[in-house]
C-alpha cells in the first residue's frame, strides 16, 4: 500500500469516486455533491486557506486500486488558542482494514507534525463546523442530512484502534412539527405574544441586509463565551444570508425582537439532501435541472435546524417557546412540512441541549469528534464545558 497526494484531475476523480465503492451496498447514503468537496480543496473560494493550508491523499494497494483517502490540514488561527497545537483530518474514507486506516492517519500525522501541530482532531473540515465534521457513532438507520459526514460503523473502531479518543460527542435532534410545545413554554410563548413589546417574525428575502444584521447581533451575543470565539463580522454575516438566498424558505427562518431589538432566531432550511438523492453528487448544468425540476415537484418531508440564538439576557423568558410556536403555527396551517431535524450540538453545551429536549427534540443520531495526542504519554482533555449565564 502507499499513499499518492491528489494533485491532478484522475486523481481528484479518484478521491471523489471513491466513496461509491465504500457504499455500494448501503441504501442510506447520499454522496456530497462533489462542488463542496472541490471548494474547501480551492484557494481561491475557501476563505480558511488566508490562514492556513490543506493537503489529501488517495490510499493505492498493490494492484493499483484505491482503497482509501484522507485530508490534513492547519488552521493557524485556531491553533493558537489551544494548549497543543491541533491540526485536523478529515473527508476519510476507507476499506475494512486498520492497516489501510493506519497508513492514511500516519500519512496525516506526519504532515502535521511537519507543519508544527501536537495532536489532530477528525474528521473534521478545513473550514466551518455546519459540513463534514464529526463521525457517526449511534444509529446508521438514518440518510444524512445535508453537509453531514456519513459512515460505516467500523470506521470507529478505525479510528479508536488508532489511538483516537472522542473530544467531544455531537448530538442530532428532530422534532416532529405536529407535537405540541411542552405546557412551560406554551404558557410562556403565549404570554410573550400578548406584550406588544415582543414581536417575532419570519424573514424577507428582499430585507435579507437587516436580517443578516440582526442575526450579526444576537450571534455575537449568544457565542460570546465559546471556545476561540472572536465575532462575527458585518461582512460574513451578509455571506451566510446570500449563500442560503438560493434555498432558502422564508418561513423557515424566524427573528424574535423586544422594541425592535433582535433577541432570538432560529435558522432552518428545506432538507436539501431530499432532493440530492435524486440529483446525485454533481451540480453541473445538468444537476441543476434536475435539482430544479424536484424542488418545485417533490414534496419536502423534513426542514434542517442550521443556527439557533438567543441574547444571554432573554434566556429564561421563553423566547425559545416564542419562537418555534410561532414558526410552527405557519407550518402547521400551510401544511408544509412534518418534521425538524435540528444540526448536531455538542455535549460541551448542556444548556442548549437542555433546551432543545425541553422543546421536545429526540435525539435522532449521535457523532463524535475525535482527537489524537502525538505525544501518547500527554494527559488527554475533553473539550471543556461552556458555562452558561
Amino acid at each position: 500500500m502507499h499513499t499518492v497526494e491528489v494533485r491532478n484531475k484522475p486523481e481528484i476523480e479518484e478521491f471523489l469516486r471513491l466513496p461509491y465503492r465504500i457504499y455500494a451496498s448501503d441504501p442510506n447514503w447520499i454522496p456530497h455533491l462533489r462542488q463542496d468537496i472541490e471548494a474547501v480543496f480551492d484557494k481561491k473560494l475557501n476563505k480558511f486557506w488566508r490562514h492556513g493550508e490543506a493537503v489529501r491523499w488517495i490510499l493505492k494497494d498493490d494492484a493499483g486500486q484505491t482503497i482509501g483517502r484522507v485530508a490534513a490540514f492547519v488552521n493557524k488561527k485556531a491553533t493558537k488558542e489551544n494548549k497543543q497545537p491541533t491540526g485536523g483530518c478529515g473527508f476519510f474514507e476507507c476499506i475494512h482494514n486498520q492497516d489501510a486506516a493506519n497508513v492514511l492517519l500516519d500519512t496525516a500525522r506526519d504532515w502535521l507534525k511537519s507543519k508544527g501541530m501536537a495532536a489532530m482532531d477528525g474528521p473534521i473540515n478545513f473550514g466551518e463546523k455546519d459540513k463534514f465534521w464529526g463521525l457517526i457513532t449511534e444509529n446508521f438507520d438514518l440518510p444524512p442530512y445535508y453537509g453531514q459526514n456519513y459512515n460505516p460503523a467500523y470506521y470507529n473502531s478505525l479510528f479508536t484502534e488508532y489511538g483516537f479518543k472522542v473530544y467531544y460527542n455531537q448530538f442530532i435532534f428532530y422534532r416532529a412539527v405536529n407535537d405540541p410545545l411542552q405546557e412551560k413554554f406554551n404558557e410562556r410563548a403565549n404570554r410573550l405574544m400578548a406584550d406588544p413589546d415582543y414581536t417575532c417574525i419570519h424573514i424577507n428575502k428582499r430585507q435579507l441586509e437587516k436580517f443578516a444584521e440582526d442575526f450579526r447581533i444576537v450571534y455575537n451575543r449568544a457565542w460570546v463565551t465559546h471556545e476561540n470565539f472572536k465575532g462575527m463580522s458585518k461582512e460574513q454575516s451578509r455571506s451566510i444570508m446570500n449563500r442560503l438566498k438560493p434555498v432558502l424558505d422564508e418561513k423557515l427562518i424566524w427573528f424574535a425582537y423586544h422594541k425592535d431589538k433582535p433577541v432570538g432566531f432560529y435558522i432552518s432550511l428545506p432538507e436539501l439532501n431530499e432532493i440530492f438523492k435524486e440529483v446525485g453528487d454533481n451540480l453541473n448544468w445538468f444537476g441543476k435541472l434536475k435539482f430544479l425540476y424536484y424542488k418545485w415537484t417533490k414534496k419536502r418531508v423534513n426542514s434542517f435546524g442550521v443556527a439557533f440564538g438567543i441574547d444571554p439576557d432573554y434566556q429564561g423568558k421563553g423566547m425559545e417557546g416564542l419562537i418555534f410556536k410561532n414558526m410552527e403555527n405557519v407550518i402547521q396551517k400551510q401544511k408544509l412540512y412534518e418534521g425538524i431535524i435540528i444540526t448536531w450540538i455538542g455535549d460541551f453545551n448542556p444548556k442548549m441541549i437542555a433546551i432543545i429536549e425541553a422543546l421536545g427534540g429526540t435525539k435522532m443520531r449521535q457523532m463524535a469528534t475525535y482527537r489524537y495526542l502525538f505525544d501518547r504519554s500527554a494527559p488527554f482533555e475533553r473539550s471543556p464545558i461552556i458555562d452558561g449565564h
